[in-house]
């Protein structure tokens, strides 16, 4: 089955070029949202967790990731487990979760296009070509989800996020607030983490 669930405008712009990777990510997101029988997240009650690193360009899978399922860093839903693998696990408190990985025949077949041969050289993505970028990101959009996704069920995933708070208070040192769960003691006196270990 093929369903390219083509990221709307706003998500290239906010990702800023174009390339296969926060495409494919977009997918992901929405095909594990049907996965899970869950509608996009308003508010806090949808997590990720990205199996992605740093120091390699496929990270733009999680801007992807992000736009499709509204589950953000930004709303603390998302966290990276380092394990520099393409893959994520999606997790709904009541429905379950589910794991999504990037199959390597497609990664393989995938790395063929002359796009990558320009980012191996260390061209940035929005220099270019742009026809080159398309030719890639449209073989991806008419490959079905098969071709591109091992699917795996957790049944046994939990996760328990930490509990929320408005609870904070100045820093005797610098003045600015901090949040309880960041508040150290110095001298007897609340401060902020930079503080305790820089300040007077």
């Amino acid at each position: 089955m093929t369903t390219p669930h083509i990221p709307p405008d706003w998500a290239f712009e906010f990702h800023g070029h174009l390339c296969p990777f926060m495409p494919i990510g977009y997918r992901m997101g929405k095909l594990a949202l049907a996965h899970l029988g869950v509608e996009r997240e308003q508010d806090h009650g949808f997590f990720i967790f990205p199996e992605l690193g740093e120091g390699h360009p496929q990270t733009c899978m999680m801007d992807g990731i992000q736009a499709a399922t509204g589950a953000t860093y930004g709303k603390v839903l998302m966290a990276k487990t380092f394990y520099g693998k393409l893959a994520a696990t999606f997790y709904h408190p009541q429905q379950g979760a589910v794991r999504f990985a990037l199959k390597p025949d497609f990664i393989d077949a995938m790395g063929k296009f002359e796009f990558f041969s320009y980012r191996k050289r260390g061209v940035e993505p929005s220099q270019i070509p742009a026809a080159v970028a398309n030719e890639v990101v449209q073989w991806m959009y008419d490959q079905p989800d098969e071709a591109l996704f091992k699917v795996e069920p957790l049944p046994d995933f939990t996760y328990a996020p930490v509990k929320g708070s408005f609870n904070k208070t100045k820093c005797s040192e610098c003045g600015e607030y901090v949040f309880e769960r960041y508040v150290r003691m110095k001298n007897g006196q609340p401060v902020c983490i930079p503080c305790s270990e820089h300040g007077k």
